[in-house]
Formats: C-alpha cells, structure tokens, sequence
C-alpha cells in the first residue's frame, strides 16, 4: 500500500482540448431536445465550457485534498481514499460509487461522515472512511487486468477492509455500491455492522419479485419497473452484451464520452440544477484520464450472466438502512424489499433527491447515514 497523489500530464489535458475542438457534431433529432437521448445544443455548449471554462486541476486538487492510496494487485489495482474519523470512535465505513460515478461524487459527502462536528453534528456519529474506486473503475484500473462483476467487486472490498484492519465493518452505497453492499449483506453478513443504501437491489424480473395482484402500491411498482425495463435501459443492453464495441466510440472521442454519461446525470438526477456542469466534468474528465470506461461496463456483462445478486433465495440478513429519493430510477415498496432485505432497520422517504445521492443531497444523506448507524455503534 503506497500513498498517491493524483496528476494528470499536461500533455493530456492539451490532448483532451484538442479533440474537444474537432468534435463532429451529429444533426439533432427531431422533437423536443432530449426525447432521444443527449440534446446537441446541450452537448454544443457542455463541449465549449469543457475545452475553455473548465478546471480540471480544481477538481484534481479537490480529490488531492483526501488522503490517497493504491495497491498494486495481481488482479488488478485498488485505488481508495482513507480518511480517519474525528472523533471519540469513528466507525470504519466502507463507500461505494457505482455507474456512470466514481469517488468524484463523495468530495462534499466524505467531510460531512469524518467530521460531523464540523457540520453542527455529534462527533461520536463520525466515521473512518474508506472509499474505493471499485475494481475495473477510475484509477483501479490498468489496461489488460481482470473484469470484475459485483462478486468479484464484494470479495476484493472484503478484503481491502480486512487488510487495513477493519475485520467488521460498516458499509453505504448507490447504484453498483448498493448492489454491492447488498451482495456484500447476504454473502459476508458476519463481516458487516451493518449496510445503508440509497438504491435497493430487489430483483428486476416482474415474476421473480413475487407481487400480489391486489396491493395498489405492489401493482404500482411493477408498472413502474415495466417502462423501466422497456424505455430507460438500452444502455445495460448493450454495456452488457457488446462493451468491446461501445469502448472503441467512448474511449476515442470526448464528446461521445460525455453525451452517454451527461444524459444519464440528466435522467436520473432531481431537476437539471442537481448537479454543476463542473461536477459532472469532473466526473466525466476522471474517465477519460483514466481510459477506464471499456471496463466499467463489466459488472452489467455478468449481471446479464448470473443470478441477481440479492433475492428471497439469497436474502440480506445484514441490519439494513434505506434512504428512498424521490428521483431515485426505482422505488420498490417495503412490502417487496421485505423478501430480499430480512431485517429492515430504518426506511426514510426523503424529501429530494436522485440516483446521484451523494452529490446531489451530501447533508440530507450524511444525516440518514449517521442516524442509522448511530443504533449499531
């Protein structure tokens, strides 16, 4: 384990402009902008603030800020932030992005669970943090390692805590963190104090999730899940099953980079001023540095290839705490979460948000975060 600190070559970032100033623009579809995906006036103006307004060493700077380390592994290399608790027993907490995040998305949530007192919170709710780029993502990636999928995903987060010293630990996650932790709840519950999730990893097979016919809130569910899985998920379909294909485009122009991941920030966020276009750069930029995306897409291949990792058959006994927002992409209701999640601690309807949790609501979901765990510590 070796610290690190991050730095983009100059010569990078001028490649970066360089490409960004010959974009080749498609035509725009017709009907309102983003019926058919990205917007181009969007993406137009996105790509000129990006090659001329934005800072990518702010941002570098921003993550330089946390200490930094990386292990160099045969299956490929971690990259996490460790940052200690303030105060009296910080407990070790594992956090977990997902896709199309990374750990740009926790810079305002991190403070907020190390130091609480420093946000009018009780510092004996604080938190030693440990924050992964999970396998295959960002800087725990190097060209020709091993694709991972959430198992693979679980067993490596199992042991990066236990080799810092953390043998139980606690654990919050979205997206691919919540699936994750979820797994994580099912398969290494004895390693776990607890999970909190602001996404929940229920099955998304309508015949699997077992819904009664006459509970109006069930049969809503379901008619949600349906235009899910028939509108909003080209994008699993095809980092699925072709993501050689996919990484060619994304992992040779900026642009397509940037317009398959702005229009996710877009759909699954709450409201189109959730997120600063420097914060989705940010993000954005870290993908492109790294020439990780080819390998992001690899827990949907084996996704579409094994089990769901959490359901009825193989329930998370781990205690669990849900954050449900609003624009969250899917809302189960506890009566079908139930089956999957066998001992359901806290469940809390916030008042805004989405998907994109941690950076969209840091103060909302660090409050729920240091409100679950308070009970286990």
């Amino acid at each position: 384990m070796t610290p690190f600190t991050l730095h983009v070559p100059d010569a990078d970032i001028a490649d970066l402009k360089a490409r960004l100033a010959r974009t080749r623009f498609p035509d725009a579809a017709p009907g309102e902008p983003w019926a058919y995906g990205t917007s181009v006036d969007y993406m137009r103006a996105l790509v000129a603030y990006w090659r001329d307004g934005f800072d990518w060493r702010a941002a570098e700077a921003r993550l330089n800020a946390f200490p930094q380390f990386k292990i160099v592994r045969e299956d490929g290399d971690l990259h996490f932030l460790h940052v200690p608790g303030k105060g009296p027993k910080p407990m070790p907490l594992l956090l977990m992005h997902g896709w199309p995040g990374s750990v740009f998305e926790f810079l305002d949530f991190i403070p907020r669970l190390t130091d609480p007192a420093a946000f009018g919170g009780d510092p004996a709710d604080s938190f030693t943090v440990v924050a992964p780029s999970l396998p295959g993502y960002g800087l725990s990636f190097r060209p020709g390692q091993k694709r991972c999928g959430v198992e693979e995903i679980a067993a490596a987060m199992v042991e990066l805590m236990a080799g810092l010293g953390y043998p139980r630990f606690a654990v919050q996650g979205g997206d691919w963190g919540a699936i994750t932790a979820g797994h994580m709840g099912a398969v290494y519950a004895d390693k776990l104090i607890g999970l909190h999730v602001n996404m929940l990893a229920v099955p998304r097979d309508r015949a699997a999730l077992a819904a009664s016919p006459d509970d109006p809130v069930q049969v809503a569910f379901l008619d949600d899940l349906k235009h899910w899985l028939d509108e909003e998920t080209g994008y699993q379909a095809i980092q699925g099953t072709k993501p050689q294909t996919l990484s060619f485009a994304l992992s040779d122009s900026p642009a397509g980079l940037a317009a398959w991941i702005v229009e996710k920030f877009r759909s699954w966020s709450d409201g189109e001023d959730a997120l600063t276009r420097a914060q989705m750069l940010a993000d954005i930029s870290f993908y492109w540095f790294t020439g990780a995306i080819g390998s992001s897409f690899f827990p949907y291949c084996y996704r579409l290839r094994r089990p769901w990792p959490v359901s009825p058959q193989r329930p998370v006994t781990a205690p669990t705490g849900y954050a449900q927002f609003p624009k969250e992409m899917l809302r189960p209701p506890r009566s079908l979460a139930e089956k999957s999640f066998t001992d359901i601690r806290r469940w809390t309807v916030m008042p805004k948000g989405g998907h994109f949790a941690a950076m969209e609501q840091p103060e909302a979901l660090a409050a729920e975060v240091r409100a679950f765990f308070r009970e286990l510590r």
